[in-house]
């Protein structure tokens, strides 16, 4: 239906136990080689660890809009400014962890809010996100979505690819 949000899920594998798996994932170095592998021109990243062993990520990255539809263009210009803010829970017993992702796009009525989790599986890690991409337009709000959602899927596959890679080198 027009209006409804787009419903997001991915499961990425790890072959790495969860404990290691979230040092990757709140490691500032870490989350500056995924805005870079995903093509942002600048980017700041800032890591919050809390006491009970949570941590808040926040990325905010400059991606120009060369090659995405004109209509998202006439929204953004030149460049889209896209902050993404993951709130990670303490560790549970068995080392998994929830958390919530949200994505908003600067200038732009377009937002993921999404449920996240690591859990073990075997010696693996596997993370779980399980979202709704909406935006807030009417009428051209599903066309909207429907163009962003292979941008969101995309960078979901980018974190994946230098996550293993961030891996193998340790």
């Amino acid at each position: 239906h027009p209006g409804d949000p787009v419903r997001l899920t991915d499961r990425i594998h790890f072959d790495a136990a969860p404990a290691a798996v979230f040092a990757m994932l709140t490691d500032r170095r870490f989350q500056e080689r995924v805005c870079t592998a995903s093509g942002a021109t600048e980017h700041q990243v800032t890591v919050e660890e809390r006491a009970d062993g949570g941590a808040t990520v926040t990325t905010r990255r400059v991606l120009p809009t060369t090659g995405m539809p004109d209509f998202v263009r006439s929204f953004a210009g030149q460049r889209l400014t896209i902050t993404q803010r993951t709130t990670w829970s303490a560790a549970a017993a068995d080392d998994g962890r929830t958390g919530t992702t949200e994505v908003e796009i600067a200038g732009a009525p377009v937002r993921l809010s999404a449920r996240i989790g690591l859990a073990a599986e075997g010696a693996a890690t596997v993370e779980d996100v399980a979202g709704d991409l909406t935006a807030s337009v009417p009428l051209l709000g599903g066309r909207i979505e429907r163009a962003a959602e292979p941008a969101v899927r995309s960078a979901l596959r980018i974190e994946a690819e230098v996550g293993r890679d961030w891996l193998r080198e340790r």
